[in-house]
């Protein structure tokens, strides 16, 4: 039986996207952060949240770059991807980030802008990985 690998964010993105080329593909890295506010055993309101790498490649990448700043609301779904590497004095390190799939733009843009300025209004961008569709689930 085949496993499922889906995550689905909705928060705040912590910085600007960087975008680069790598080989053929164009791919943008920015972070996002998601938080919950709950009561503690004294009755006092906390806040806890966590901070997620996001990857989106190709056009969905350019996208992202033009109409995302930081402290836009988003809606990323996509799958948990975790990478393994050595650093300068041999140790392994892991690090674990999104490997986007859609996402959407939660946060309104100017209205005032040029439409062919405008971020789409409800854009779900396809970001599967050398352009794939994803294969079709097992049942």
């Amino acid at each position: 039986m085949a496993g499922v690998n889906k995550v689905i964010l909705v928060g705040r993105v912590g910085k600007d996207p960087e975008v680069r080329q790598a080989g053929s593909t164009m791919v943008a890295n920015f972070s996002m952060a998601t938080s919950e506010k709950f009561k503690d055993k004294s009755g006092q309101m906390q806040e806890s949240t966590e901070w997620h790498n996001i990857v989106v490649r190709n056009k969905a990448a350019e996208i992202c770059e033009k109409y995302l700043n930081k402290g836009d609301k988003v809606y990323i779904e996509g799958r948990l991807k975790t990478r393994k590497w050595q650093d300068d004095k041999g140790n392994d390190r892991y690090s674990t980030e999104i490997q986007c799939v859609d996402f959407t733009f939660l946060t309104p843009k100017n209205d005032t802008l040029a439409p062919e300025d405008q971020a789409p209004q409800v854009t779900v961008a396809k970001a599967t990985e050398n352009n794939e569709e994803p294969n079709d689930l097992p049942f």
